[in-house]
């Protein structure tokens, strides 16, 4: 796995990690859920709402690497195939996030530490959505080169991971000292996100 790691591109490496950043402070459910749960519970439930967001996150990608590895093995040029079916998804998820209205205020939290990281934890892990998006997002950072597909795919499932747990966790407590006069920007990060995913399509299409 350290093979894989130190032989990836650290420009590619870097590039996911900021994109992965931007995408993760766009208001979508995950921050609404880590908000909403730090408003009724106070900076540790939304900090254990992005704790369960996390999990899910990571079974998520766990299960994408398995995916991806038996396609890889069974389907002839099954990295091109997903390359673009992941193409074509980021460009409706570029519309649909264009499009879509902040979902901070019709979000309901959990106020207790338990619950919030178990509501976290299913809401992601049942949302097909988070599934598509992984297997759309992270293969086209990765190189055949490289080394093994399944192990970049997981290395950067583990960057996305830790980034969105860091700032759901923000946003979780920034929300729970600040209640609900915290300052919304869903609306305009929204448009930036929906821009990062058109180029991301972009650049899958024409690499």
């Amino acid at each position: 796995m350290l093979d894989t790691l130190f032989a990836m591109d650290a420009a590619l490496i870097l590039a996911f990690t900021g994109a992965g950043i931007l995408l993760n402070i766009t208001p979508g459910s995950d921050v609404a859920f880590s908000m909403a749960s730090g408003i009724s519970g106070g900076p540790r439930a939304g900090v254990a709402a992005a704790a369960g967001i996390t999990l899910g996150g990571l079974t998520h990608v766990f299960f994408a690497v398995v995916g991806i590895s038996a396609a890889l093995m069974a389907v002839p040029h099954a990295y091109d195939i997903i390359r673009y079916l992941g193409a074509a998804y980021l460009i409706i998820l570029a519309v649909k996030t264009w499009r879509a209205p902040p979902e901070l205020e019709k979000a309901r939290g959990a106020s207790r530490l338990a619950s919030a990281l178990k509501r976290g934890y299913l809401t992601n892990l049942l949302n097909p959505k988070v599934a598509l998006f992984i297997v759309a997002f992270l293969p086209q950072f990765t190189r055949p080169e490289a080394g093994p597909i399944w192990q970049q795919i997981f290395i950067l499932g583990l960057i996305f991971n830790a980034s969105g747990l860091v700032i759901n966790s923000t946003y979780g407590i920034a929300a729970g000292l600040a209640g609900h006069r915290i300052i919304r920007m869903g609306g305009t990060l929204n448009k930036i996100t929906s821009i990062v995913f058109g180029g991301l399509a972009a650049r899958l299409i024409w690499e």
